[in-house]
């Protein structure tokens, strides 16, 4: 366990790029509640969205960088998801939590994504990716180890990679996980708890290849 939790520990941590951080507010009194309350009053005031951009920016910003390995496209992405919410608020009828909807935005936003994009490269091959930018030695290698999670996160299965990724990027709870993935929340703790063990034998893997 331990490559893997270190890694997810470092993600987790990971602030939000300078394109986004001014956003981030604090709110101790965040509930699905509240969450359910705003949606319904921006569908009339769009103004009121910000509150809910506000509160779920993080969690979006960083399921697209654990999924994607890359700043600048976790960033394009993250923009295009709150964009379509914005746009699609007056369809959410609050059949499920809010988060569960935004994050399914997220996931479409995802897959039209890797529709469009070059071939990836295998996960042998990510040590030799990049960045055009010179960066200093900690942060490459962070930006490293975030590109080795994103290419084992491909080489698993879908459905546990997805749990994965909404439960310890994203900041689901189970039953919100649950209700994102249309399973029983059973389901979705065994799905996290095989993908941990999955994504650590990738991670293994790679580092015996290194």
């Amino acid at each position: 366990m331990q490559p893997f939790m270190v890694i997810t520990h470092m993600l987790s941590l990971i602030p939000l790029s300078p394109v986004f951080a001014f956003a981030v507010t604090q709110d101790d009194g965040y509930t699905a509640a509240n969450d359910a309350a705003l949606a319904q009053r921006a569908r009339q005031s769009p103004e009121t969205f910000s509150e809910l951009y506000h509160r779920h920016l993080p969690g979006v910003y960083r399921y697209h960088l654990a999924r994607t390995g890359n700043v600048q496209e976790a960033e394009d992405l993250t923009a295009q998801t709150f964009l379509a919410a914005i746009e699609a608020i007056g369809t959410y009828r609050q059949q499920g939590s809010f988060s569960a909807w935004l994050f399914g935005i997220a996931r479409h936003k995802l897959h039209d994504h890797y529709r469009q994009r070059k071939p990836d490269l295998p996960l042998e091959a990510a040590q030799d990716v990049r960045s055009p930018l010179p960066l200093p030695e900690e942060t490459a290698l962070q930006h490293s180890e975030i590109r080795q999670v994103a290419q084992a996160l491909r080489l698993i299965s879908p459905e546990r990679a997805e749990a994965l990724v909404l439960c310890l990027f994203g900041g689901f709870s189970l039953p919100e996980a649950s209700q994102a993935l249309g399973k029983s929340e059973a389901a979705v703790k065994m799905l996290v708890y095989r993908g941990v063990s999955d994504l650590q034998g990738r991670l293994a893997a790679h580092q015996e290849m290194a």
